[in-house]
């Protein structure tokens, strides 16, 4: 198997389901690995490099719902893409699914089109993630966290006393004896850099070495050879495959140690100095992809919030459009990626997607969220230039004739609206995938009536995501609990904004954008 084949888990113990799924996915390159049982799953998911899970909700030994607090219940997994494939299809079936970790729900029978274009989507979502995520721990590593530094080795006694002067020095390492074990510790654990044994029984180094560059963000991390060959062109064939630094058994462990320890000092300054550089072309770029205040319309009270990550240029945006004195279109999103790789891609993509707005709202004759958001799918499918960068969006049309906001989206989080008669919450979900992961994103039109002081919330992943000083997320539960408590607050918005700024510490996990327009 590749090292870039993606290992799903299905798990059904309706067999006719099971097949079907495993036949689509391995049509389309897919690795599967199947169970009718929960109680077993967890053992494969353990046992296995498993990309993405898909699981049925009602089953004999333990259901879905279970099987899932399980998963996101190990630090490891909270961020394995969790799919429900069952045949329950009540918002309720949907919401509990989502807020108990999922991130997407299929309804049987099992329309193959729609699996597989989820699939790809979500797999597509965390690919990006896990590069930006790495490129973020290299570029940022904390001075005070310890330089964590894998060590792939045959001789268990070699790698054990440079394991030992290592963390004497200061950093952490990590043991792995095989290329297959060391790939795994790579994926899971996320070292700063590797230090690799040349000549293996199994797996060479310069094999372990192949595959690594084979991976997209495996490859960005710092890579020295330890070896006992000193023949010129072993050396030259080494420094082909972009590694750092060879270094000799021979040597002294503690001088092994303080080479290692260099490496990753010059790299971090190196990063260090990179960053304070963007920062200052950051300050002095004038593009705007956050408005400093919320547009307004008669008859509502817009309110925004944006906080980008650590106090840097990020992937969310916000815009708001002018139709006419009686609507106006308002714009929430998030390019996939966080901080640099993200703002840059966020200052072309925010760009391109006003003016591809614009145009639709021009062409359309009727407009509707839904039509925008599918002229605007189209138009990026079709540009090669930024059919690879992918966004989460949310599109409302806000009309104070009517007094609707229509509402549609593309991978997005669900909006909620408190209903100020009975101070019921209720969710609106959205069925568009990402915009640009398919020439049909499948754009649905919500219309909202918006009762006198009804509110709509709008926010992006980041306020869901963010944890407070226990390692808690504040979630969607939170969201609404919030939303339905009683205070002075004369908007709902000031009172989410409060609460979740005082949970979190001001500390959070992603860039923050949360949205509210309330009817007056």
């Amino acid at each position: 198997m590749s090292v870039n084949t993606k290992e799903i888990l299905v798990i059904d113990d309706d067999i006719v389901t099971r097949k079907i799924i495993t036949k689509h996915l391995e049509k389309n390159g897919f690795e599967i690995i199947q169970t009718d049982k929960a109680s077993d799953a967890l053992k494969l998911l353990h046992d296995n490099n498993v990309d993405l899970v898909l699981c049925d909700i009602e089953m004999d030994d333990m259901d879905g719902y279970e099987f899932c607090n399980l998963v996101r219940s190990e630090e490891k997994y909270k961020a394995l893409p969790f799919i429900f494939v069952s045949s329950r299809d009540s918002i309720e079936d949907k919401n509990k699914a989502l807020n108990m970790g999922a991130d997407d729900y299929i309804t049987k029978p099992v329309d193959v089109d729609s699996l597989l274009l989820k699939v790809k989507s979500l797999l597509k979502r965390v690919e990006i993630y896990k590069q930006f995520s790495l490129r973020q721990k290299l570029e940022y590593n904390i001075d005070n966290e310890k330089y964590k530094v894998l060590i792939l080795d045959d001789d268990p006694l070699l790698q054990t006393m440079i394991a030992s002067t290592l963390e004497r020095s200061g950093m952490e390492p990590i043991k792995a004896s095989n290329a297959e074990d060391a790939l795994n510790k790579v994926k899971t654990l996320k070292p700063d850099l590797i230090l690799s044994d040349l000549m293996m029984p199994d797996v060479s180094g310069f094999e372990f070495r192949k595959m690594l560059l084979d991976d997209n963000y495996l490859k960005e991390i710092p890579f020295v050879f330890l070896t006992s060959i000193d023949e010129e062109s072993a050396i030259l064939e080494g420094y082909d495959m972009d590694i750092k630094d060879f270094i000799s058994k021979a040597q002294n462990p503690k001088l092994i140690a303080i080479k290692v320890k260099n490496i990753l000092d010059t790299i971090s300054k190196e990063r260090k100095k990179s960053i304070m550089e963007l920062q200052q072309v950051a300050s002095s770029v004038a593009i705007e992809v956050v408005p400093d205040k919320a547009k307004q319309i008669k008859g509502y009270a817009v309110n925004q919030l944006n906080i980008p990550y650590k106090g840097m240029p990020g992937g969310d945006f916000l815009d708001y459009i002018q139709v006419d004195d009686n609507r106006m279109v308002v714009i929430v999103g998030d390019v996939m990626g966080k901080q640099w790789g993200a703002w840059f891609f966020t200052f072309s993509f925010i760009g391109y997607l006003r003016s591809a707005i614009r145009v639709a709202i021009n062409s359309l004759g009727n407009i509707t969220a839904g039509g925008i958001m599918t002229n605007v799918n189209s138009a990026i499918y079709k540009d090669a230039k930024v059919s690879e960068i992918f966004s989460t969006v949310t599109c409302l049309i806000i009309d104070n004739l009517n007094n609707t906001v229509q509402y549609s989206g593309a991978g997005d989080l669900s909006v909620l609206l408190y209903k100020n008669n009975s101070g019921e919450i209720e969710q609106f979900e959205s069925s568009g995938l990402l915009l640009g992961i398919s020439e049909d994103g499948d754009y649905d039109n919500i219309v909202i009536p918006m009762e006198p002081k009804d509110e709509l919330i709008v926010f992006t992943d980041g306020v869901v995501d963010s944890r407070n000083s226990e390692g808690k997320s504040f979630g969607m539960n939170n969201i609404i609990e919030n939303l339905k408590s009683k205070s002075d607050d004369i908007y709902k918005f000031d009172l989410l904004k409060r609460n979740f700024i005082e949970y979190t510490g001001n500390n959070y996990d992603d860039d923050v954008t949360l949205v509210g327009i309330k009817r007056e």
